[in-house]
């Protein structure tokens, strides 16, 4: 089975989320930094219609150590410029997001690493519609980041006090989004919050809606987020769903844009079983628009499958969910999503949120039964993902011996199977993912790819 995606369009700064870094080098110098909040401030001014108009940004950061000291030099650019920064302090990136559109802010800025260790650190641009700025608006920011020459003029030190009253306006839009007939008294959950932006809002979140909250991972102290804890490391929080009798357990990720799932049996229920869940619910309730489902190149063909039993359609996308969001726009979708936990309720935001995620899935499984049996039909095929370390990313279809291997892996598995090679948005990696119906054709053909990729560009 052969999947062919749009290219992203190429920048030097911007990954598929944002400039990454290790905090102090480049990009994440203070020069760089604030030369792109003076770039992030003067677009800005140069889209008002009122010149002398300050517009606002607001400044979110996940709990790294590093985050204050990011947040103060991009501050200290916005301001430069003629913009308003202000500070939500620690906050998740879809709160950024939801605050950003709901209370008129011209942008947002939100400062984390997403699910990396606390060494690393990036720099997310939100726009005013609480989505993520287009590519070719990147794109124009990276010119002005990259020609300026010297330090952003001198600005005055600012004030990055975060605004609590931001974080509550945030709880009350998710306890607004909960499904009709929702029972959360008395509800055990356990919340991994990974020690990083979702440490207080996650456990005041649910306890506020009345459910029994176990919260691990709940101390950040700058630099145990996303240590051995999380969505990439849920195996305590399966083991004490099951210890506590819980309903369910969740596993946010650092700036709690992603949430992985344990059923009451400590089953682990990722985003191919979230979009499952989450679809059926939807079709029962006649909410599902057009009966798509948008998933990436990732998405397990098991969850194909499923829905299709379902009458429902899967329609994949490049791996992101910037490119999520805008196939499911193109096509009028209202949830769509990745594996890693990206999940995108479009009638309720306009970003991927865990802790939207974590409250829709909760309510279903109060209205509708434990997760076992909602997403017990789930399929998965076996699979296997081999990242490659590479020196350069030419287009994989120049490497003659690539292109061979994947043709024949292609006719090999025929319609029992995918093959899916890209390259990181983030990292010099490339990445080969390979599902089939027996752990020997993956294995086999994983390793074929890999090796091909090794000896043709391999670091």
């Amino acid at each position: 089975m052969r999947e062919l995606y749009r290219i992203p369009m190429a920048k030097q700064l911007f990954g598929t989320d944002g400039i990454r870094g290790i905090p102090g080098e480049y990009p994440l110098d203070d020069a760089t930094l604030d030369r792109a909040g003076e770039a992030l401030g003067k677009f800005l001014r140069s889209q008002d219609a009122a010149p002398a108009h300050h517009p606002r940004v607001l400044i979110g950061r996940d709990t790294r150590e590093s985050g204050p000291h990011i947040a103060e030099r991009i501050a200290r650019g916005l301001a430069a410029a003629g913009a308003e920064p202000v500070s939500a302090g620690v906050l998740t990136t879809p709160g950024v997001a939801w605050v950003v559109n709901r209370e008129g802010f011209a942008a947002g800025v939100m400062i984390s690493a997403s699910h990396n260790p606390y060494h690393d650190n990036g720099v997310k641009l939100i726009s005013s519609t609480g989505m993520k700025f287009p590519d070719a608006v990147e794109v124009e920011l990276e010119k002005a980041i990259l020609s300026a020459a010297g330090p952003a003029p001198a600005a005055r030190s600012i004030p990055l006090n975060g605004d609590e009253k931001l974080h509550e306006d945030y709880l009350g839009g998710l306890r607004g989004a909960a499904f009709p007939g929702s029972k959360f008294a008395g509800m055990k959950i356990v919340l991994d919050c990974a020690n990083g932006a979702a440490s207080k809002l996650g456990p005041k979140l649910f306890r506020s809606l009345g459910a029994t909250v176990t919260a691990i991972h709940d101390s950040p102290d700058g630099r145990n987020i996303n240590a051995g804890c999380g969505s990439l490391h849920p195996e305590e929080m399966q083991k004490r769903v099951v210890e506590t009798g819980a309903a369910l357990g969740v596993a946010f990720d650092g700036d709690a844009d992603r949430a992985i799932f344990s059923s009451a049996s400590g089953k682990l229920v990722d985003g191919d079983g979230v979009l499952l869940v989450a679809g059926r619910y939807l079709q029962s309730l006649r909410m599902l628009r057009g009966s798509v489902i948008v998933g990436t190149t990732m998405a397990n063909l098991g969850l194909e499958r499923a829905l299709e039993k379902s009458g429902l359609t899967l329609v994949r996308t490049n791996v992101g969910d910037r490119y999520v969001l805008e196939e499911m726009l193109r096509i009028s979708a209202n949830l769509g999503g990745e594996q890693s936990g990206h999940i995108l309720f479009l009638d309720d935001a306009t970003t991927g949120d865990g802790m939207l995620t974590a409250l829709k899935i909760a309510s279903i499984v109060s209205i509708a039964g434990p997760l076992d049996t909602l997403a017990g039909d789930l399929k998965i095929f076996p699979q296997k993902i081999v990242n490659v370390r590479v020196r350069s990313k030419p287009p994989l279809e120049t490497l003659p011996e690539v292109s061979r291997t994947l043709a024949e892996a292609q006719k090999s598995l025929g319609n029992s199977g995918r093959v899916v090679l890209r390259y990181s948005g983030t990292e010099p990696l490339a990445r080969v993912m390979v599902e089939a119906e027996r752990d020997d054709d993956v294995r086999r053909w994983t390793d074929s790819l890999a090796s091909a990729l090794r000896t043709a560009i391999g670091a």
